[in-house]
């Protein structure tokens, strides 16, 4: 039985690296029967943002990772964090250090120019025999866990195999500051031990905090859960994702109209894998994801890809669910009579919610404009004759239109009769519906809108656009 967690900051919004870390994390928690908790992690005050605190938790409700017990919130933990550092200073595992902040600048410029690499030089650090400084007047001490000072820190990493850090790379690191606050690594390490962490399921760019806190899991008595440190998602061209290769806010992707499946499916698939499987339901996912298959090099956003993704799930969720979904977009279709043809007809093409909006609306909406270049392509001197006639053939026969196939039974002998090809038909008519060129079967549009509608628009049509 795994537990597992997400612990974001509040500093900036969920961006998908992290909800693809969270994905890993979940999945892992529900397959073993196990529990999977949400961590915000706010001590940083300065920096702190609610707005990003609030869509943190919308983007979990909105893909549907629902998480065990209350939200965390470190900010409200501080008592939990000062005992143990007490604890840790009372057992002389952790000292009190006045170097000021210009003293620490020098050091490491100095560090530096030797082509050294910089870290704390222990000068506070209590020793045997050891005589420390004064201390001075006027300065506020951090506090310094005692790392120790030789050998290797090792751990298995579920993704990367055995790591081995040696301890010259780990300084006498500060867990608290002169403000009192305590510092990232203390209080990840403290949380992830009281909450019973067994498995932490991370981006590797956490990796180099990973022997400091196991430092601190060790000087306290804790025991060291297992660690996966996941490789980035990079661009296409293998560099950092940026905003505009898809490094959006989470909420971002629903704006855009992507479904929350989709971007699961996605992203599951960035760094594991089973076989050549694409397509992953929630339930395959939690069958099949193991923490140990992850990839160990780096995956690449792939736009293309999403967007098929997205096609495929909007085709196949019931027209209840994209009808709810678009509402969000303010298209409303409940009590349309058509609902489900119009859906069925549109969702064909549509990659994403917001095409998919747009094509209802080109059908639904009375055209308040005409595609130019299809007008002086398709609208010959005939046209307006040929379309008066269709009107009134339809007009003999409205009782009987309903169906798509209603229309298409009247239409294909008015075709043969007057010599006509297809588009000499199809496109005026398109036009004259969509004001476009490119729009589904002029047929399913028809049904649609149904013959009153239909006449409305081709005679609008002939008035301000296609006699001039």
């Amino acid at each position: 039985m795994a537990v597992t967690r997400f612990a974001p900051s509040p500093t900036g919004y969920l961006h998908i690296g992290g909800l693809r870390t969270a994905l890993y994390s979940y999945l892992w928690a529900r397959k073993t029967n196990g529990e999977f908790k949400l961590r915000i992690e706010d001590t940083d005050t300065q920096r702190n943002n609610d707005a990003a605190m609030e869509a943190i938790i919308k983007a979990f409700d909105w893909v549907g990772l629902n998480y065990d017990g209350v939200v965390e919130y470190q900010s409200k933990r501080l008592d939990i964090y000062k005992k143990y550092i007490n604890q840790l200073l009372d057992e002389g595992k952790a000292y009190y250090c006045y170097m000021s902040r210009e003293e620490l600048d020098a050091l490491r410029e100095s560090q530096m120019a030797n082509k050294e690499t910089p870290r704390y030089d222990g000068t506070w650090r209590p020793e045997d025999g050891k005589v420390l400084p004064s201390i001075p007047e006027g300065v506020e001490p951090v506090v310094r866990i005692k790392s120790p000072d030789e050998g290797i820190i090792t751990f298995i990493d579920g993704v990367k195999s055995i790591m081995n850090f040696d301890c010259s790379e780990v300084d006498d690191f500060v867990i608290a500051r002169s403000n009192g606050m305590p510092t990232y690594n203390f209080v990840v390490a403290i949380d992830d031990a009281l909450m019973g962490m067994t498995d932490v399921i991370r981006g590797d760019d956490h990796l180099t905090n990973t022997p400091k806190q196991i430092v601190i899991y060790e000087a306290l008595g804790f025991t060291v859960p297992k660690f996966y440190h996941v490789p980035m998602i990079n661009n296409p061209q293998g560099k950092k994702l940026s905003k505009r290769d898809g490094a959006l806010d989470v909420m971002d992707y629903k704006r855009q109209g992507y479904l929350p499946e989709a971007l699961l499916n996605f992203l599951v698939r960035l760094g594991w894998s089973n076989g050549d499987q694409e397509i992953f339901s929630m339930k395959e996912m939690l069958e099949l994801f193991n923490p140990e298959n992850i990839n160990k090099s780096a995956s690449s956003y792939n736009e293309e890809k999403l967007l098929w993704l997205n096609s495929h799930y909007i085709k196949n969720v019931s027209n209840d669910r994209l009808a709810s979904e678009l509402e969000f977009y303010d298209c409303h279709l409940d009590g349309h009579d058509k609902k489900e043809m119009l859906l069925d007809l549109s969702k064909e093409r549509a990659q994403t919610l917001v095409e998919l909006k747009d094509a209802i609306n080109k059908i639904l909406n009375t055209p308040t404009e005409y595609e130019a270049k299809g007008s002086k392509k398709f609208v010959k001197e005939e046209t307006p004759k040929i379309l008066k006639y269709y009107l009134n053939t339809l007009e003999e026969k409205k009782e009987t239109l309903h169906l798509a196939c209603d229309y298409e039974i009247i239409t294909k002998p008015f075709i043969e009769e007057f010599e006509l090809k297809f588009p000499q038909l199809f496109q005026p008519i398109r036009i004259a519906l969509t004001g476009g060129t490119q729009a589904p079967s002029v047929y399913d549009i028809m049904a649609i809108l149904g013959f009153d509608e239909v006449k409305t628009r081709i005679n609008r049509a002939l008035e301000v656009n296609f006699n001039k």
